[in-house]
């Protein structure tokens, strides 16, 4: 495999796992800040988006020093025997669920606080225990909060690159994915290199944005017809 398509495929597979961590893990988050009235929702919905205004470089900064050797999650993983997470795939993992959690948490918030809280009794009056009610009501109601999230999940990931150079580097086949190759070509002045790489992800992160939209479209269109 070239040099160019290892960077594909592995900027590819860390966006896959991300998104799919991230509606594991952004789904309980985004439910309880759309159906709580606990006091601590104002301050972890902040914590949520804190990504969205804070500087990459210092995200990224601070993910280096709690991962880093003298770090606490660091003394975590090396006591584990897993070693440090910077400068390796896993370590890109974490860092990249930290910094796109926003982009899965709002939009399924903003769907979770449209369910109609009536459904959810009916549902409950047939004896359906709250997890059969999640599943069976709320899931199939939230279908284009759900699609918006991946997509958008999945598309911020692969053009990630403040976070990602400072935990990853630029280790090839190990750490270096597109947004970090296409900034070392430009670095090196090879421009056509550089061109090839940012003209493909423009014109993916166009067609997937596109999709979205038209999906999103023709499922709301059927939820105001039914």
């Amino acid at each position: 495999m070239s040099p160019e398509w290892q960077t594909v495929w592995l900027t590819l597979k860390l966006a896959g796992i991300t998104t799919a961590l991230l509606m594991v893990i952004g789904t309980p988050i985004a439910w309880w800040l759309a159906r709580s009235d606990h006091w601590l929702r104002q301050p972890v919905a902040a914590v949520v988006a804190l990504p969205l205004v804070l500087p990459p470089t210092v995200l990224g900064f601070y993910l280096l020093l709690l991962m880093g050797p003298e770090g606490i999650v660091g003394t975590m993983t090396t006591t584990l025997g897993l070693g440090t997470l910077p400068f390796t795939f896993a370590g890109l993992v974490v860092a990249s669920v930290i910094y796109s959690l926003p982009f899965t948490v709002q939009p399924l918030q903003n769907v979770f606080a449209t369910v109609n809280e009536r459904m959810l009794e009916v549902a409950a009056t047939l004896r359906a225990s709250p997890l059969d009610r999640f599943f069976s009501v709320v899931i199939p109601l939230a279908r284009p909060g759900f699609l918006t999230a991946a997509v958008l999940t999945f598309a911020h990931t692969l053009g990630e690159f403040g976070v990602v150079l400072m935990i990853g580097g630029n280790i090839p086949g190990e750490t270096r994915v597109l947004s970090v190759a296409i900034y070392d070509h430009v670095e090196t002045l090879q421009y056509g290199k550089a061109h090839l790489l940012a003209g493909g992800m423009l014109v993916f992160s166009f067609i997937v944005l596109l999709t979205l939209y038209l999906i999103n479209g023709r499922l709301n269109n059927g939820n105001l017809k039914s």
